[in-house]
């Protein structure tokens, strides 16, 4: 058990294990913003160019049905949630896709000034030998 423990305790602490958590509360705080956005910012007047449609009301009710002599309440088809989850997914994706976009310039930038940064020049063949001469001193001492 204190094995099992141990290893739980390496997992957790490790970066990508808490780099992970952090992204998916974030993740899940950026989707309610995004949700926020849709319904509040830019549905409200998407509706009202269109004739004063909320979407969320949009929907198609189907038939009721007899059961046993009583009568279910009439289902419906969400189409109007459907479609804005659609549009939060839209904003959500693109916003994904800028900050992926965003970091691999980053990296693409890095990687590059890596790659010119000059590598320092060798020591003379007078300085590796006394190199090694002093080294074979140390050696003998």
């Amino acid at each position: 058990m204190n094995k099992f423990l141990n290893e739980f305790r390496q997992f957790a602490v490790k970066g990508n294990a808490i780099d992970m958590a952090v992204g998916v509360i974030i993740g899940g705080a950026f989707g309610k913003i995004v949700t926020s956005i849709v319904n509040d910012i830019i549905m409200p007047p998407i509706g009202w160019l269109i004739g004063g449609v909320n979407f969320t009301d949009l929907k198609a009710t189907l038939p009721t049905v007899r059961v046993g002599g009583s009568e279910l309440p009439a289902a419906t088809i969400n189409y109007g949630n459907f479609i804005q989850t659609l549009i939060d997914f839209a904003i959500i994706a693109l916003c994904v896709f800028l900050l992926v976009k965003a970091v691999n310039r980053l990296a693409r930038k890095k990687a590059a000034e890596q790659a010119a940064a000059p590598e320092p020049p060798k020591p003379s063949a007078e300085a590796q030998l006394l190199t090694e001469i002093r080294d074979l001193m140390k050696e003998k001492a």
